[in-house]
């Protein structure tokens, strides 16, 4: 058996067994390019009327927001630009609660408490991440057919490889006034090479959160050898006290906005604990993920704490850092915009198609067969 023949059981096999995990993966990714811009247009409480005063002070709407979902805790206030909904996130490990507050930041009135476990892009992002399953179980189990599938692509690119010139000049479109076992044979190989590159790229974004080991390798290959640091929040001085009047979250978010006065983005966690520090971040573009400016400051002295780790100041990341950080923003097509999530969802559409045009394939050609073939091979 031949090098090209040994490829070419195993992109069968392989194929076969990996087709219907790829599909789901790749259809719900098509879903969810667009689920901002989606949301946005059929959630009018995402937005309010623009008013000549500034935003309320982050306790005053976080206690409005309280009244809206007795007994839960804050996990974080999303302030957005003029004319957005503030946001006020309630979230338990565990997920016994996950909501949304949207309030308006000039009044403080809630305007919509939605309750994200019910939410249809977070159920498509489920199975994006998990098949549906418990974390612990489809994690994993995407992350080995992902890597399954980026040895697909890189299989199919040596069987579609032309053996001459003659050959080549077919391999590069579609013949569509042949018979249709051969426009779907052209449609898996021809598209198959054309979205190789995207294909690869979306598969080694997906590895980097799929397994710890690929992150790890990944960020030490484009690091020059250094190890990925993972997130830790720094720790607040818990033996100091508090001498200001007003509220921490208030001074802090006044200090960013003194400093950021037209951010689009600004979010501040409230203390988790009593040694947890007031986690913020501010965003430049809310379209992307990469530019986030990450801080942290003791919630008794206000002192800013550096972190060591790619979530701190954009300023002091490095090429590897601003990589890693890019990694969502790559593999939804955000980096590039608006065109860059068009492109993400035709490229993700037709590697959705690829596992059925490929057991189209593998079906006709095992009908061709003599029944005696099959059996014998069996």
């Amino acid at each position: 058996m031949t090098f090209k023949q040994i490829i070419g059981k195993l992109h069968l096999w392989l194929g076969l067994s990996s087709g219907l995990v790829v599909f789901i993966v790749a259809i719900t990714g098509c879903i969810y390019a667009f689920q901002e811009e989606i949301q946005d247009l059929t959630q009018p409480y995402r937005f309010v009327k623009v008013q000549n005063k500034a935003f309320l002070p982050p306790t005053e709407l976080i206690a409005n927001a309280d009244k809206a979902v007795p007994g839960e805790k804050a996990h974080a206030i999303q302030y957005y630009g003029p004319g957005r909904a503030t946001k006020v996130i309630y979230y338990e490990t565990g997920e016994s609660y996950y909501h949304f507050v949207y309030i308006d930041p000039y009044s403080g009135i809630v305007q919509k408490v939605h309750d994200e476990s019910f939410n249809f892009f977070r159920v498509v992002l489920g199975g994006h991440f998990y098949l549906w399953l418990p974390a612990q179980i489809g994690q994993p189990v995407v992350a080995t057919f992902t890597l399954i599938f980026a040895f697909l692509l890189i299989s199919g690119l040596v069987l579609w490889w032309p053996k001459n010139k003659m050959a080549r000049k077919q391999r590069f479109s579609i013949k569509w006034d042949a018979r249709w076992r051969r426009k779907n044979y052209d449609l898996h190989n021809v598209l198959g090479f054309y979205i190789l590159s995207i294909g690869l790229v979306f598969a080694i974004t997906g590895l980097v959160w799929g397994f710890e080991w690929f992150r790890d390798g990944f960020y030490a290959a484009t690091s020059g050898g250094e190890a990925f640091i993972p997130y830790e929040a720094p720790l607040s001085d818990s033996t100091a006290t508090y001498a200001l009047d007003r509220p921490v979250l208030d001074v802090i978010y006044d200090k960013l906005r003194a400093e950021h006065p037209s951010a689009p983005a600004i979010e501040l966690h409230p203390q988790e604990s009593h040694s947890s520090p007031i986690a913020v971040n501010i965003n430049p573009d809310p379209g992307t993920y990469w530019q986030l400016d990450y801080r942290y400051f003791d919630a008794y002295t206000l002192e800013e704490l550096s972190v060591d780790h790619i979530w701190g100041r954009y300023e002091q990341a490095d090429g590897a850092d601003l990589l890693m950080r890019m990694n969502y923003d790559i593999h939804v097509g955000a980096i590039a915009g608006f065109a860059g999530k068009l492109l993400a969802f035709f490229i993700s559409l037709i590697i959705a198609s690829l596992p059925i045009t490929g057991f189209v394939i593998w079906y006709g050609r095992r009908k061709k067969q003599p029944k005696a073939t099959r059996k014998a091979r069996h």
